[in-house]
């Protein structure tokens, strides 16, 4: 009897007031996935290795479960421990960093290109600022102040990965040699020249694809911060 008006009582307080959600912790599951996917992204940019493209696949995959799982809790939670708008942005533009590294694997297989050196040096800064928006996102169940720290930390990334951009970018359109070949009636000049140019398309359009995924990741850093203003 005592446990039959236990389990009573218990309903009754739950009707009343109602279990918040573990929302920093589903959070947190989504930033370990992204961490996850980037460290592969890297592998694979070291390596061109097709397992670690798999991998990253793999984690998007894995990244849509928890995001669907996170966005059916907050649909049915009658309360939150932050806005429920924020929460929604959260989960988004995670899952949005996800989405451009699956795509990224997806359209160097596509188009037939390897890792190079700027996509080496921007996957490893994308690295970095997903790892610093993991840091911050655990920190907002117990320092929510301090996790601005890092949300500052993911901007700085993103910075760097604008520069790195414009670097490869720069790098990409010297054609110096080409035209001289052609000037010169060089073997195969015109040949090699139209080569040239379907590689600086194809490479640009990679290269775009890297600084949109930094653009994704900045987001999901400015909603950390918004989360910050309103609980810390």
């Amino acid at each position: 009897m005592s446990g039959s008006s236990t389990s009573l009582g218990s309903r009754i307080l739950n009707n009343v007031f109602p279990r918040v959600p573990d929302f920093y912790g589903m959070l947190n599951d989504q930033c370990d996935i992204c961490a996850q996917a980037m460290d592969a992204l890297v592998d694979f940019m070291e390596s061109g290795a097709e397992s670690h493209s798999v991998l990253v696949r793999d984690c998007e995959k894995k990244g849509d479960e928890i995001k669907a799982r996170n966005m059916g809790v907050l649909n049915q939670a009658f309360a939150t421990p932050m806005d429920r708008e924020d929460i929604y942005r959260a989960i988004s533009s995670l899952d949005h960093i996800l989405n451009y590294a699956k795509t990224t694997v997806r359209e160097m297989e596509a188009l037939n290109l390897q890792p190079d050196a700027h996509t080496r040096e921007i996957a490893q800064l994308l690295r970095e600022g997903v790892d610093s928006l993991k840091r911050g996102y655990q920190k907002l169940g117990t320092t929510p102040a301090l996790a601005d720290l890092d949300a500052d930390a993911v901007r700085k990334s993103e910075r760097s990965t604008e520069k790195a951009y414009r670097r490869a970018i720069a790098e990409l359109f010297k054609v110096d040699a080409q035209i001289q070949a052609l000037d010169n009636k060089e073997p195969r000049a015109q040949s090699a020249a139209i080569a040239h140019v379907m590689e600086v398309f194809k490479r640009r359009e990679l290269y775009r694809h890297l600084s949109n995924t930094a653009d994704r990741m900045a987001e999901a850093a400015d909603v950390l911060h918004d989360i910050v203003v309103q609980i810390s």
